[in-house]
């Protein structure tokens, strides 16, 4: 029985998940794996641009796995011809490629599995594979949500996240920079967990944000940025009516822009570095990897935060 009493828990309301009907489970990865199992796949195709930990499951279950080129577009050069036991796997990269997942859709349609964990508010296709990630959204130390009509009858335990917390924290009180040996020590935590069901802690927290919030501030950050950036990106963004970014992907062969931003406490990742070792300088996603800066434009930040990292990027 649950205690009666005693000191407070940390006070949190009681919300709606945004992702209401899908599965709840401990990370993403293991969202694919249930994937994997669910519907007996012995081979996948999956993008050479993309993150390494997505391997982890195949390696696992010993299933044969292929890589495929995408264009300067992040589209798929071609179409593959599947077995009836094969997949193919498609990331909605920064969540701007919906129209191509819904081309994809019509292709593949039930062996096509979507990589939402870059795009959360994209809409899942029905009977479409799709899994998404609010880590990559929002202050939460794991979780994964899964959309799937394949259903393994096994009852997975709970998982636990209060380990994990630490750096969202510490970042609260401290600034990013004290807190990110934890985060990538939480990050590392990750590799190689069973499947399990996402945490009470994590579950709580997702039911906590106002995600309409986020949705409008994402949008009006992005906007910003491409207004006054378009010019010298490569890429020139259009935002359909539901589309909710994570990042502002923003393309230079600038090689000093990346470490100028950094260095000035806007902090850009690179996806992925292990794509520089599967690919060869003469591919278009070694160029991707080097040449995107996926800049912030979350909803921590406004206009003004904005208007920093573009007066940032003109004066490297």
């Amino acid at each position: 029985m649950d205690a009666i009493g005693g000191y407070f828990e940390l006070e949190l309301r009681n919300g709606e998940h945004y992702h209401k009907a899908a599965l709840r489970l401990n990370t993403v990865r293991n969202c694919f794996e249930y994937i994997l199992l669910a519907r007996k796949y012995t081979k996948v195709y999956i993008p050479y641009y993309t993150c390494e930990v997505m391997l982890q499951p195949l390696h696992r279950h010993h299933i044969a796995y292929e890589f495929y080129h995408i264009n300067e577009n992040l589209e798929p050069e071609e179409v593959i011809q599947l077995r009836n036991d094969e997949a193919f796997l498609y990331t909605n990269y920064s969540g701007l490629k919906q129209s191509c997942v819904e081309s994809l859709a019509s292709i593949y349609k039930k062996q096509l599995i979507v990589d939402n964990a870059q795009a959360f508010f994209a809409p899942r296709i029905d009977g479409i594979d799709t899994f998404y990630s609010p880590r990559k959204f929002v202050g939460v130390p794991d979780g994964g949500y899964l959309y799937t009509d394949a259903i393994i009858e096994q009852n997975f335990p709970i998982d636990k996240s209060y380990d994990r917390m630490f750096h969202l924290l510490l970042r609260i009180e401290e600034g990013a920079e004290k807190g990110y040996s934890f985060f990538r020590k939480a990050d590392d935590s990750l590799n190689d967990l069973p499947i399990r069901k996402m945490s009470a802690l994590t579950d709580r927290i997702l039911r906590n944000i106002d995600y309409e919030s986020i949705k409008k501030q994402r949008r009006r950050n992005f906007e910003t940025l491409q207004k006054k950036l378009c010019s010298s990106n490569r890429y020139s963004w259009n935002l359909s009516d539901d589309t909710v970014p994570m990042v502002y992907p923003y393309y230079t062969t600038d090689k000093l822009l990346r470490n100028h931003l950094i260095t000035n406490k806007v902090f850009v990742a690179t996806y992925w570095p292990n794509v520089l070792e599967w690919c060869s300088p003469e591919d278009t996603e070694y160029a991707l990897c080097n040449h995107i800066l996926p800049l912030p434009i979350d909803q921590r930040y406004d206009e003004k935060d904005m208007d920093r990292v573009i007066e940032l990027m003109k004066n490297v």
